[in-house]
């Protein structure tokens, strides 16, 4: 997938460079859009993951969670770029790219709805936004593409990305008391 940039990647090209038979793959995945899900999966263990995510999970405030998950977020994209940016390639053409991808975007939405409802539960949530609407902007700020935009196409470095979206972010979504 990364090496064709999800151009054209078939089950038997799969299986050719796994060396194992086409049938093979079928058999042990069920479909194509089943084996680029669990391609991301599997990328999702050897980047670490659920290590990376330790400290998310472990938050105590809303506050510290989003400041977690902006971390960990920003600092996970860059291994999995190159996977993501094959999806991206495919998806508007390939229903096995559009599972994969909607299936790893909806984790990370997922995340984006814990992380705001830690801080509307917490009483933290900035007034002028309800959970619903915090989480479509939290989601979109730290988009695949927007961090290419600021990485790649702007130059901005991993350490910057990360340091800046959080604050944006405790910017836009954490209540402020008189004053300050």
């Amino acid at each position: 997938m990364e090496e064709r940039r999800g151009r054209g990647v078939r089950m038997r090209d799969v299986a050719q460079a796994a060396g194992v038979s086409r049938q093979a793959v079928y058999d042990h995945f069920g479909s194509r859009a089943k084996l680029l899900v669990e391609t991301t999966h599997y990328v999702d263990e050897i980047e670490g993951l659920e290590e990376r995510r330790r400290r998310f999970q472990e938050a105590s405030t809303g506050v510290e969670r989003l400041e977690a998950y902006i971390e960990f977020w920003g600092n996970y994209i860059p291994g999995v770029y190159g996977m993501a940016k094959a999806l991206l390639a495919d998806r508007e053409t390939d229903e096995a790219a559009a599972a994969a991808w909607d299936d790893r975007m909806g984790a990370v939405r997922e995340s984006c709805r814990i992380t705001i409802e830690s801080l509307h539960r917490d009483g933290m949530l900035a007034p002028e936004w309800s959970p619903e609407e915090a989480v479509d902007l939290l989601w979109t700020l730290l988009s695949i593409r927007n961090w290419e935009q600021l990485t790649i196409e702007c130059g901005w470095s991993t350490s910057e990305y990360v340091d800046r979206m959080q604050e944006l972010a405790k910017r836009i979504f954490v209540r402020t008391t008189e004053g300050t």
